[in-house]
């Protein structure tokens, strides 16, 4: 497996069906096939290893109403990369804040960017199930939420 230049692989492991996951400072690496996937770190949505089942399970963040990538695979032994997954993610989080819209349901206004700092803020909203972004107080809720986490944290 080959990371750009500038990137060394910090964690590595190969799955029960011959793909291998890797994780940089700067991204998670999916290879399968032959064919590689990057994904930068603040593009990814959740993650998680079920020591039970021994199945690690990685989403990217999507678009409201398109699928998501979402990595599954079975690790008998996955070394380092679990908390290297959690670290990494976690680094990429600026601000995650929720707003409820009654009902027990809300949104969260979440800002990302990459764990190096390079490149801007990604200002992102993720709703709860049964909230329509569609609907006109949904969207003035959302852009009032946005609107007040950038004032508070002083990022455009």
């Amino acid at each position: 497996m080959t990371v750009p230049r500038g990137e060394k692989v910090l964690a590595l492991t190969t799955a029960a069906d011959g793909t291998t996951l890797a994780g940089t400072r700067d991204a998670f690496y999916v290879v399968r096939e032959g064919e590689t996937r990057r994904v930068p770190w603040e593009q990814v949505e959740a993650a998680n290893w079920d020591r039970d089942t021994d199945v690690f399970r990685l989403a990217e963040v999507g678009s409201w109403g398109e699928e998501r990538p979402v990595h599954t695979v079975t690790l008998t032994d996955p070394g380092r990369l679990p908390e290297l997954v959690r670290e990494r993610v976690t680094a990429s989080v600026v601000l995650q804040r929720h707003v409820s819209l009654g009902r027990r349901r809300g949104l969260r206004v979440i800002a990302r960017r990459a764990p190096s700092g390079a490149g801007g803020v990604q200002w992102v909203y993720e709703y709860d199930e049964g909230v329509d972004p569609g609907d006109p107080e949904v969207r003035a809720a959302a852009r009032e939420a946005l609107e007040l986490a950038r004032r508070d944290v002083g990022l455009p």
